[in-house]
C-alpha cells in the first residue's frame, strides 16, 4: 500500500509540474535555473579533485573505465582514487561474495551509497537494505561518481555512511536519436553484449533503453559447473521543462554466479596453490574425502591421499543467485531563480539465494542412500519502499536547504538443508521442499532521517561555510519464523534466529565545513562532522542473527559512531590540477563478531555466534592527488595514501584478554598508489594503470597478514570512424593483471579472528592471472 501511495504522489507532482508549464506559456529560463538543471544533469562536468567543496572530494569520470574491460564494476573502478582499497576475486569485479572496499580504515559496509540520489543500502554481500552497484546500474550507462572520502553530503540518504560515501550518477537519454551495440569475448570464457537505443529529445522528451548479457567461466581448477550469467536491463526516461524536470530510471537485474573457495595460507603451504577448486567434476573423488570428517568418518571410505583435508571444500565452490528489480521517479523543480525543491520516490525488491555443498552431514541418514553430503540453500529477500523531499532556498549570500528521507524495508534471511543423491547444477533456482529448516528470520526496518544546513558566502565568495545537523532514527523488527521445511524449525532450536528489536537514533549529529579561495587557483577547506550507524541486518552480519538464549543474555549493545576532522589544499591551474588532505578519525563502539568454529563451517546460533562492542579504532592519514595535462591527448593521473588505523584497546573475549592496542586494523593497508595514463592520438587510443596495495592482516594481533603487492593493467584500440548508417567503430584490447601477479585479493571479514599462528583460517580469495579481453564497438 505504501509503494502505490508513494508512486502516485511523485507521479501528481511530475504530472502537476507538466500541466503548470503548458497552462502559463514558456516563459525564459534564466542562467541560473539552467545552472541548477546543468549540474543535476552533468556530474562529469565538474572538478575531479571536488574544487570548491569545504569536504575531502575525489570525482571518477566516464573515461576512468576504459582501461579496464567493458562490463567492470564501477566499484573496482574507484581503486584509483586515493584512499580506495577495493578488492575482488575476478578480473571485472563481478562476482558479489568477493567485492569489498575499505576507506579510512572504514569497511565498505561502513560507508554509504546512492544511485542518482536514491540509497543502494551498505552493499553488503549479504543484501538486507539493498543492493550493489553491479546489479543497480549498466558500466555503459554510468555517468560520473563522487567519493566524499571521510564527511558526506548532509543529506545522503544512508545510515551506514560512519567513514564516507559514494555517490553514482547515471547517464542521461542522448539529444538525437541513436543505437550502441558492443560486444566483449575474454579469457574463461568471457562473453558480453550490450545494447542501447537512444530515442532523442522532442519537446523535452527523451528516454533510452538498453540492456545486458554477460557469460563467463572460473578461471580456478573447478571443471565443471563453474557458469556464472548475467542478465540486466536499464530504462531511463527525462522530461526538460521550463520549470522542471523530471526522471524516471528502471532496472532489472538476473545474476547466476559460480563461487570461488576462500583459500588459507597453509593451503598454499601445502600445495594446493592459488587455482584450488574443489573436486567437481569428480562426485566419488568428493565424497571419499566427506567421508574423512568428523561428523561422516567411515574408514573403509575415508581417502586421505594427497595435500587437501576434508575441510578444504566440497564438490564445488557453489552459486549466488539474486534477483532485483528497482524503480525511481524524480522531480527537480524550479519554482524560482531562487528555491529548488527535489522530490523522489523508489522502490525495490530482491530475491536471492546462496547454493552451497556441504561436506561432514548425512543425507538420507540411516537409510541405504545416505551420503555424506548435504545441499545447502540459504534465501534472502527484500521489500523496501522510500521517498526523499528536499528544498533549498537562496536568499543574500546564503543557500538554506534542509530535507528528510523515510524509508519501510521487509527483509528476511532463512537457511534449509536437502538431501542429496548425486551432483547437480546449482545455477538455477531451488523449487522443491527443503527437507530441513536450519533458521528463518524476518526483520521490519523503518528509517526516519531529516537534516538542515546552512551555506553562507563572504568576501565575494571568498569564503565559504557550511554548517549543518542531521537527525537519524532506525528501527528493526525480527521475528523468529518456524519455516517450510518438511522438518519445521522447532521453537526451542539453537540454530534458529532470535526475535527482538534494535534502534540507533541521534537527536542532533553536527557537520561543518569552511572553504577559502587563496586566488583563482587555489582554495584551503576543513571540515567535522559526527555521525553514527544503524545496526547491521542479514544471517551473517548483525547482531541479531544469534541464538534466542544469547540475545537474551547479552549486554545491551550501542550503535557505531565516528567523528572526523580533516583539512586540505587544491590548486588548479593550467595544465595541473592537485590536491592533499590530512585527516584525524575516531571510530567508537566497534562491534565485533564472535565465532568459535572453523571459518569454513556455516556462522550461525550453533557456533555461539555472539556480537560485541569493543572499543575503538584511531585513524590518521594523508591523501594526495595530481592531474596533469601536458598536451592535448596526454592526461596522467596520480593518487597516494598513507593511513595509520590502530585499535585503541586490548578486549576480553571467553574470559581472555587479546592485546590489540595500538594493533593495525584488519584489512587496512597503509599506503596505497595509484597511476593512470590516457592518450590519445588521432584514431588511436591508450591507457595504462597501476595500482600499489600495501601490507594487509587478518588478525586482531597482526599474527597473520598478505604483503603489498602491485598490479597492472593496460587497454589500447583504434576509432574507425564512421561509415553508411554507422555513426563510429571501435576496437580495443584489455588485459588485466598485465604480469600475472597471484595475490590474496579480499578478506573475508566474517572470518577475522584474534590468531591464525598456523595460518589455518580460509580467509582470501585468490587472485585472477592474466587475462585477455577484446572488444567491438558499434554507434549508429
Amino acid at each position: 500500500m505504501l509503494k502505490h501511495t508513494v508512486l502516485a504522489a511523485a507521479l501528481g507532482m511530475a504530472i502537476a509540474s507538466s500541466a503548470y508549464a503548458d497552462d502559463t506559456g514558456s516563459p525564459a529560463v534564466t542562467d541560473t535555473t539552467n545552472a541548477k538543471r546543468d549540474k543535476a544533469q552533468d556530474l562529469d562536468a565538474v572538478s575531479v579533485i571536488g574544487t570548491g567543496e569545504t569536504r575531502q572530494v575525489q570525482r571518477l569520470r566516464t573515461a576512468d573505465q576504459k582501461v579496464l574491460p567493458p562490463g567492470t564494476s564501477l566499484q573496482k573502478v574507484l581503486n584509483l582514487l586515493p584512499g580506495v582499497n577495493a578488492q575482488s576475486v575476478d578480473a571485472l569485479g563481478a562476482n558479489e561474495q568477493s567485492m569489498t572496499l575499505s576507506l579510512r580504515g572504514f569497511s565498505g559496509t561502513r560507508l554509504g551509497y546512492t544511485l542518482d540520489g536514491m540509497p543502494l543500502g551498505d552493499s553488503a554481500y549479504n543484501n538486507y537494505n539493498g543492493l550493489s552497484i553491479n546489479r543497480a546500474l549498466i558500466s555503459e550507462n554510468f555517468g560520473g561518481a563522487e567519493l566524499s572520502e571521510g564527511i558526506g553530503n548532509l543529506g545522503t540518504p544512508s545510515t551506514s555512511n560512519l567513514g564516507g560515501t559514494i555517490a553514482y550518477t547515471s547517464n542521461d537519454p542522448l539529444k538525437t536519436m541513436g543505437g550502441r551495440v558492443t560486444q566483449s569475448v575474454g579469457s574463461d570464457d568471457n562473453r558480453r553484449t550490450y545494447a542501447r537505443f537512444d530515442t532523442g529529445q522532442y519537446h523535452g522528451f527523451s528516454m533510452y533503453l538498453s540492456g545486458a548479457r554477460t557469460t563467463s567461466g572460473l578461471f580456478n581448477d573447478q571443471q565443471a559447473y563453474g557458469k556464472s550469467t548475467t542478465k540486466q536491463f536499464n530504462g531511463k526516461a527525462v522530461w526538460d521543462g521550463d520549470w522542471a524536470r523530471v526522471t524516471a530510471f528502471a532496472d532489472t537485474s538476473r545474476t547466476s554466479q559460480a563461487d570461488y573457495f576462500y583459500l588459507s595460507k597453509d593451503e598454499l603451504r601445502r600445495g594446493l596453490g592459488w587455482d584450488w577448486g574443489g573436486y567437481a567434476p569428480d562426485w566419488n573423488k568428493a565424497l571419499s574425502r566427506a567421508y574423512c570428517n568428523a561428523n561422516t568418518f567411515n574408514a573403509k571410505r575415508c581417502d586421505k591421499s594427497g595435500p587437501d583435508q576434508d575441510a578444504d571444500g566440497a564438490f564445488t565452490g557453489g552459486q549466488i543467485l539474486r534477483d532485483d528489480d528497482l524503480y525511481y521517479l524524480a522531480g527537480d523543480f524550479f519554482p524560482s531563480d531562487a528555491v529548488t525543491i527535489h522530490a523522489q520516490v523508489y522502490h525495490h525488491e530482491d530475491a536471492g539465494e546462496g547454493h552451497n555443498w556441504n561436506s561432514g552431514t548425512y543425507s538420507y541418514p540411516g537409510t541405504p542412500q545416505q551420503l555424506p553430503i548435504i545441499f545447502r540453500n540459504t534465501l534472502y529477500t527484500i521489500n523496501r519502499t522510500g521517498a526523499i523531499l528536499s528544498a533549498s532556498w537562496e536568499i543574500d549570500n546564503q543557500r538554506i536547504e534542509g530535507g528528510v528521507w523515510y524509508e519501510h524495508n521487509i527483509s528476511s534471511a532463512s537457511r534449509y538443508s536437502s538431501y542429496v543423491t548425486g551432483p547437480r547444477d546449482l545455477s538455477g533456482r531451488i523449487d522443491t521442499q527443503p527437507d530441513l529448516g536450519v533458521f528463518d528470520q524476518r526483520t521490519v526496518w523503518n528509517t526516519r532521517q531529516a537534516y538542515l544546513q546552512d551555506t553562507i558566502r563572504f568576501f565575494d565568495d571568498r569564503l565559504t561555510v557550511d554548517v549543518g545537523v542531521k537527525s537519524p532514527h532506525v528501527t528493526s523488527q525480527a521475528q523468529a519464523l518456524p519455516g517450510v521445511a518438511v522438518k519445521p524449525i522447532a521453537a526451542n532450536s539453537n540454530n534458529q534466529f532470535a526475535t527482538g528489536s534494535l534502534s540507533a537514533s541521534k537527536a542532533l549529529l553536527p557537520q561543518f565545513g569552511v572553504r577559502y579561495k587563496i586566488d583563482s587557483a587555489q582554495e584551503v577547506f576543513t571540515s567535522f562532522a559526527k555521525n553514527i550507524a544503524m545496526f547491521q541486518g542479514g544471517f551473517k552480519l548483525g547482531p541479531q542473527a544469534v541464538s534466542q538464549a544469547v540475545w537474551n543474555s547479552q549486554s545491551t549493545l550501542k550503535p557505531e559512531k565516528s567523528r572526523s576532522l580533516e583539512a586540505g589544499y587544491r590548486i588548479e591551474t593550467g595544465d595541473i590540477a592537485a590536491s592533499a588532505a590530512v585527516y584525524d578519525v575516531r571510530f567508537d563502539n566497534r562491534l565485533l563478531q564472535y565465532n568459535p568454529c572453523d571459518s569454513r563451517q556455516p556462522v550461525g546460533p550453533t557456533c555461539g555466534n555472539r556480537f560485541y562492542n569493543v572499543g575503538g579504532v584511531n585513524s590518521h592519514g594523508v591523501e594526495l592527488t595530481l592531474v596533469w595535462t601536458p598536451v592535448e591527448g596526454l592526461r596522467w593521473y596520480n593518487s597516494a595514501s598513507f593511513n595509520r588505523s590502530t585499535y585503541a584497546s586490548d578486549y576480553v573475549q571467553g574470559g581472555k584478554v587479546v592485546p590489540t592496542e595500538g594493533k593495525i586494523q584488519t584489512d587496512t593497508p597503509k599506503k596505497l598508489f595509484a597511476t593512470q595514463l590516457d592518450w590519445t592520438q588521432g584514431p588511436w587510443f591508450a591507457s595504462l594503470r597501476g595500482k600499489y596495495t600495501g601490507k594487509r592482516f587478518y588478525t586482531y594481533t597482526n599474527d597473520q597478514g598478505f604483503g603489498g603487492y602491485t598490479t597492472w593493467d593496460v587497454s589500447a584500440g583504434y576509432d574507425f570512424g564512421g561509415f553508411g548508417l554507422v555513426k563510429d567503430v571501435r576496437l580495443s584490447l584489455n588485459v588485466t593483471n598485465l604480469g600475472d601477479k597471484r595475490y590474496a585479493s579480499n578478506l573475508d571479514a566474517s572470518a577475522f579472528l584474534a590468531s591464525d599462528p598456523s595460518g589455518t583460517a580460509y580467509v582470501f580469495h585468490a587472485s585472477a592471472p592474466r587475462q585477455y579481453f577484446a572488444n567491438l564497438d558499434v554507434r549508429f
